[in-house]
């Protein structure tokens, strides 16, 4: 309902009543799109999940213990240690001991404490020329190509470091020549562990993929 405005109060006319027309465009647009949004994002979790669901029950582990299954055929795993063939006791070692250092009686005093640990001491003196201070390290250990491996692995129990040297000598004995290096033998407790490394090797971890 309307009616004139009378003269002096602006305007031409007014409307009154209770219901009057909006002025503003009505925001129906943005709930709109805000609706299609969330509509998507409900219907992509909802495929998500129903993916997951089929995978578990339709064969998900069957996948992945088969790409465990292809990892190991395309590699060959790593291989195990092997474990060392019987090492000599100490006292099947047969022990020359020398001095390539100017220090005196360092061949007697090793040479003697190498018997007491349970070697087999055989000559003690002074280091030949060509190797009289000229073993720089701890020590130099030198035998027979076939017959020493065991022993320099279980003399090395005994003097950390020492390098390895094989001539064409048909005996069984091994030469210890004492370095400029050295200081003293290891310590029993550390020679016990380095031979139960010997003796029990750590198996080689697993290849991961």
């Amino acid at each position: 309902m309307s009616m004139l405005t009378p003269p002096g109060m602006g305007g031409k006319y007014r409307i009154t009543g209770d219901t009057y027309p909006r002025m503003r465009r009505p925001r129906r647009r943005g709930r709109i799109i805000f609706g299609v949004l969330a509509a998507v994002v409900a219907l992509g979790l909802v495929g998500w999940g129903s993916l997951q669901l089929i995978d578990v029950f339709t064969g998900g582990s069957d996948k992945a213990s088969a790409a465990g299954q292809n990892c190991g055929s395309s590699a060959s795993p790593a291989p195990r240690k092997a474990p060392p063939g019987a090492l000599p006791k100490p006292a099947k070692i047969k022990i020359n001991v020398y001095n390539a250092t100017p220090r005196g009686g360092l061949a007697r005093s090793t040479a003697d404490a190498l018997k007491k640990r349970g070697f087999a001491v055989g000559k003690v003196g002074n280091a030949p020329p060509a190797y009289d201070k000229k073993v720089k390290g701890s020590g130099l250990l030198i035998g027979a190509a076939k017959t020493s491996r065991g022993a320099f692995a279980v003399l090395g129990t005994q003097v950390t470091g020492a390098q390895q040297k094989t001539d064409t000598r048909k005996t069984q004995d091994v030469d210890l020549i004492i370095g400029s290096a050295f200081t003293s033998l290891a310590t029993p407790q550390d020679a016990a562990k380095a031979m139960t490394v010997l003796t029990h090797p750590a198996p080689a971890p697993s290849r991961k993929c």
